[in-house]
C-alpha cells in the first residue's frame, strides 16, 4: 500500500521541480525549448489526475469503514493507532490535492508561454 503513496510523492517533487523550473527568469531561447520539452512531457502525465482522484477515493472509503475508538474499554494503543491512520490520511489528502494542483498550474504556465510566444509572433509580423 506504500508504493503508491511513495510514487505520488515522487510525482509531486517532479512537478514542484518543473515549475520552479518553469518560473524561474532563464533566456528566451531556452524557456521556448523548455515550454515546448514539458508541453510534450504534460500528455502522459494527465495519468496523475485520476490517480490521485482513485487515491482521494479510496482515503474516502476508508475513512467511512475505520473503526472508531470511542467506548472507554480502548487502549492507549489502540487511541494511537486510531489518530495515527488518522494524520496519515490527512497527510495523504494534501498529498493527492498538491498533485492535481501542481498538474494544473504547470499547464497553465505553458499555456500561457505559447500564448505569449504566438502573440510575440504576431507583433513581428505587424512590425515588418
Amino acid at each position: 500500500m506504500a508504493l503508491q503513496w511513495m510514487i505520488l510523492t515522487y510525482v509531486v517533487a517532479a512537478e514542484a521541480a518543473l515549475a520552479l523550473l518553469l518560473t524561474l527568469p532563464s533566456p528566451k531561447l531556452l524557456k521556448n525549448r523548455l515550454v515546448s520539452l514539458i508541453s510534450v512531457i504534460l500528455q502522459p502525465a494527465l495519468f496523475i489526475v485520476p490517480f490521485a482522484g482513485f487515491q482521494l477515493l479510496d482515503i474516502y472509503w476508508k475513512n467511512e469503514h475505520r473503526l472508531m475508538c470511542t467506548s472507554e474499554i480502548c487502549t492507549a494503543a489502540e487511541r494511537d493507532r486510531y489518530e495515527k491512520s488518522f494524520y496519515k490520511s490527512q497527510r495523504n489528502v494534501i498529498l493527492c490535492v498538491t498533485a492535481c494542483l501542481l498538474y494544473w498550474c504547470i499547464q497553465r504556465i505553458c499555456k500561457y508561454n505559447k500564448e505569449i510566444q504566438s502573440l510575440e509572433e504576431i507583433e513581428k509580423r505587424y512590425k515588418d
